[in-house]
């Protein structure tokens, strides 16, 4: 027999398996585990231990190894590597606020579904919501799955746990008068250019400070998504775009090429001032020397600017939403919206403006309806011609002369 199971304790089972054979001296090599739980889950976790022997992917675990310090190392090893450095920073924030003081000093290899549920309804209780408790779990999920890629666990604990489902939350957006009203406000302040060109494309906040004028095509009236401007560490650092989709080409309203044109007219000429000729390689969007701008201060002057505007409080990021919207109330199809705002798959576009689509099903049925009544018009007129035709044919034949018939042919 491969492993056994044998209590030592009320609530504390040992584990035994066989691994083989030192390829060195031949003897028998074992490993021993304890679990604390019912019997049930010291079979649970014997099953696993002797799947991954079978499968070949079994590996010593290290008691030592808590979850805290694999989390440490998953963020060094595979989030530094494969994610954006904004990214990292919020994975940071949710393992040390969140996920080290619950779950931190539990053994990787003892850790069980039980713990990750007990943690997803504590994190509930305490006010945290649905939505902060679901991103920490994904997190989680992630970590463990690469966990069990190297063979330091068995089966990834998460996939037996039911997390929370997060609220939908209202999206905040204004219509086209609104959305007037607000850069009226902001005509006299130095982010009216930026939020000028961000409500005219829904660019990311990232994606609109980090434009370069020679991302810029005035004479073909598009703009390039090229590369990004984050705030990570109190630093302002250029990146590439969130994804593949999101490096694209985005058509300019008439009103922005004209509006862009005369604000890079008075950019070169504040920068001749300067002694700094303007370069097609400096940001479209920055301080009048050159510099960055920073992403926190747009956003805070947003906030000043709808409160002098009086319309209802948005976020920065909410003028995005706003432009998907009015685009899709205009007719525009819900693929061009796609790929204007850079997202993987249209069902992304779709899942995210769905309180636009009532009113656009409404608008599809009246067409709809329209069209079958200019078809049974068509029929009608049809019909009617038919009917008309026939009624002459008829009475042409009432006038014509009868023909007497013959009961032979004449040969």
């Amino acid at each position: 027999m491969k492993g056994h199971i044998r209590q030592r304790s009320r609530g504390t089972w040992e584990i035994t398996i066989g691994v083989g054979r030192d390829p060195q001296t031949g003897t028998r090599k074992r490993h021993f585990e304890t679990v604390a739980g019912s019997k049930k889950d010291a079979q649970r976790r014997l099953a696993e231990l002797l799947i991954s022997i079978d499968k070949g992917s079994y590996a010593k675990p290290d008691p030592r190894l808590t979850l805290g310090g694999w989390l440490c190392e998953w963020l060094s090893s595979y989030a530094a590597i494969h994610c954006s450095l904004r990214t990292v920073e919020g994975y940071q924030f949710i393992i040390r606020r969140y996920l080290m003081p619950a779950l931190g000093q539990i053994p990787l290899n003892q850790l069980q579904p039980q713990h990750v549920q007990r943690y997803c309804a504590d994190a509930l209780s305490t006010g945290l919501s649905n939505r902060t408790v679901m991103h920490s779990y994904r997190l989680l999920h992630k970590a463990l799955n690469d966990a069990v890629k190297r063979g330091l666990v068995a089966r990834n604990v998460a996939d037996a746990v039911d997390p929370p489902r997060p609220e939908r939350k209202e999206m905040a957006t204004l219509n086209s008068d609104e959305l007037s009203q607000l850069l009226d406000a902001a005509r006299e302040t130095p982010y009216y250019a930026p939020l000028y060109t961000k409500a005219h494309t829904g660019l990311r906040r990232s994606e609109l400070l980090g434009l370069r004028w020679c991302d810029v095509n005035l004479d073909m009236c598009t703009l390039s998504v090229a590369q990004t401007l984050q705030r990570v560490g109190g630093q302002c650092i250029f990146g590439q775009p969130k994804s593949a989709k999101s490096r694209r080409q985005v058509a300019l309203t008439p009103s922005l090429v004209l509006f862009l044109r005369k604000y890079k007219a008075e950019q070169e000429a504040n920068r001749g001032l300067l002694g700094k000729p303007l370069r097609e390689t400096d940001l479209v969007f920055c301080h009048p020397d050159g510099t960055p701008l920073d992403p926190n201060t747009l956003t805070h002057a947003l906030g000043k600017i709808v409160r002098k505007a009086g319309v209802s409080h948005i976020r920065l990021h909410d003028l995005r939403h706003t432009h998907a919207t009015l685009m899709l109330e205009a007719g525009v199809h819900p693929k061009i919206v796609q790929e204007r705002l850079g997202h993987s798959t249209i069902a992304t576009t779709l899942d995210i403006y769905s309180h636009v689509l009532p009113g656009m099903q409404e608008a599809a049925a009246r067409s709809f309806e329209e069209l079958l009544e200019k078809g049974r018009g068509k029929n009608v007129g049809k019909m009617s011609a038919t009917a008309d035709s026939q009624i002459r044919a008829r009475q042409d034949s009432n006038l014509r002369p009868s023909v007497p018939k013959t009961d032979a042919l004449v040969r």
